[in-house]
């Protein structure tokens, strides 16, 4: 901590600390460069494709459906997601270490920074395990509507959604089904992700294979039913759908070589997740009328409505398996974030307990718990927005990070160096402030309300038992215990 004031909340983890701690961290090393791929694409697709793009096509109550021009909200997205990626990359190289953003911050602007974009994480990998889960649980209604069954309202939708719901139940058994596969252990769980992956990508090729023999191009006029300002919105809703490689880079002190694969992971999920996006939207509103397309389960009511019901069920039964991959993603980078801030002492050890298999049992549940209480009683695009607006703060440091990290440390190797510095990084910042600007009012609140309450949480704890204090009890404990 040479040069850094020891009581001020802005001091900085040194690099230095990381390999050692990396070591000893308890988590096994056991991820190679295909399934942390995996892991960054099966964040990545999966409810974007499956739900957002037939919502913010369509529209709902408070904003207008954007037709084809939906195309454009997820390629806005993706360039600003892409310039996010590329500052991760450069970080994941020089730190592979549990905790991603959090980490970054912490390391390149002070403990501080570091601490709102973790406590920010927290509930933001949470709300997107919920969203996924309500996402599932809507295509589950319409492969069961295909058979004739129909779930009661009361335990099938929100009281928000205004169809008489109660609690989405569906979406709370899905929240503790995938947190209990989460349980078993990284292992087992990068090889079921690899699989059911390897089983997404085959599933939105065949969808878009087959569905451009249906395409009827009158329904991409009018382009943009709407004007350009929703268009601007979805992308800020659809954001959710274009990352997920942040929450992958969480997993990197279990990657096998983790400075050489984890910025190629990213780079490549990335990648693989918009040209994939890029070709399923067009079939989608190229299919269906933008008005006709159902929001909660997009290409199920297209195939459907061109006479293929056979097909939609069979594409309701898959996107229910291949959006498991994005709840567990991001389950698992919240357990990580919440591992890393525990093992630095701002919040109490007892979270960073881990079991024989190395797996943050305690977290696992806690948060699987609390994405299930999410699920059951808010709407989706609710939470989606509470998601996104967390996200894009965390990339606004990162990208920040990165540029301030540039100059500071010049000389630490990087296996990743950032193009075109610092005009990519500074693009990130205000396509990100842009995108937030975009978010509703009611989301503004919750998050900074979320975060108040964090604020309170570090100054009554965090800031005393950090291992950056000093006086730190932990740090005296531990010290104790070597001695």
């Amino acid at each position: 901590m040479s040069g850094q004031n020891p009581q001020s909340v802005w001091r900085r983890k040194p690099l230095e600390e990381m390999e050692d701690e990396t070591v000893k961290s308890g988590l096994f090393r056991s991820l190679g460069l295909w399934q942390l791929t995996a892991i960054g694409v099966g964040g990545i697709i999966g409810v974007g494709i499956f739900s957002l793009a037939g919502l913010v096509a369509h529209g709902d109550a408070d904003n207008p459906g954007v037709g084809p021009a939906v195309l454009i909200s997820f390629l806005v997205a993706g360039l600003a997601s892409a310039a996010a990626a590329l500052s991760y990359a450069e970080f994941a190289g020089m730190i592979p270490r549990a905790g991603s953003a959090y980490t970054y911050g912490y390391v390149a602007l002070g403990e501080i920074t570091g601490w709102f974009i973790g406590w920010d994480l927290l509930l933001e990998y949470i709300a997107i395990v919920a969203v996924v889960a309500i996402g599932i649980s809507g295509y589950l209604d319409a492969f069961l509507g295909g058979f004739g069954v129909h779930l009661p309202a009361w335990m099938a939708s929100t009281v928000d959604e205004g169809k008489g719901g109660l609690i989405n139940l569906p979406a709370i058994l899905i929240c503790l089904l995938v947190t209990l596969i989460l349980s078993r252990g990284t292992k087992a769980f990068g090889r079921f992700e690899l699989a059911v992956v390897a089983i997404k990508v085959v599933l939105i090729l065949f969808i878009v294979g087959l569905g451009i023999f249906y395409i009827n191009t009158n329904n991409y006029t009018p382009f943009m039913p709407s004007g350009f300002g929703p268009v601007m919105s979805g992308a800020a809703t659809v954001f959710f759908a274009v990352f997920g490689y942040d929450a992958m880079s969480t997993a990197a002190e279990e990657a096998t070589e983790g400075k050489k694969h984890m910025p190629k992971a990213i780079v490549l999920s990335l990648i693989i997740a918009m040209l994939l996006y890029v070709a399923a939207t067009l079939v989608l509103t190229g299919m269906q009328n933008y008005k006709d397309i159902d929001p909660k389960a997009g290409f199920a009511s297209a195939f459907a409505g061109v006479g293929l019901p056979v097909i939609a069920s069979i594409i309701s039964v898959f996107a229910v398996l291949s959006i498991l991959t994005v709840m567990l993603t991001f389950l698992l980078g919240v357990t990580r974030v919440w591992f890393s801030m525990s093992r630095d002492g701002l919040l109490p050890k007892w979270f960073s307990k881990v079991d024989r298999g190395g797996t943050p049992q305690r977290v696992t549940w806690i948060a699987g718990l609390g994405s299930a209480f999410l699920a059951g009683v808010f709407p989706i695009r609710a939470v989606a927005d509470l998601t996104n607006i967390g996200i894009l703060a965390a990339f606004v440091v990162v990208c920040v990070s990165v540029i301030v990290f540039r100059r500071t440390k010049p000389n630490v190797p990087r296996t990743f160096r950032l193009p075109w510095m610092p005009v990519v990084p500074a693009f990130g910042v205000l396509a990100s402030l842009f995108l937030i600007s975009q978010l509703h009012w009611e989301t503004w609140l919750r998050f900074v309300v979320w975060l108040a309450i964090g604020l309170a949480i570090y100054f009554g704890y965090g800031r005393k038992h950090s291992l950056m204090n000093p006086d730190s009890p932990r740090r005296l404990e531990e010290a104790s215990q070597r001695g």
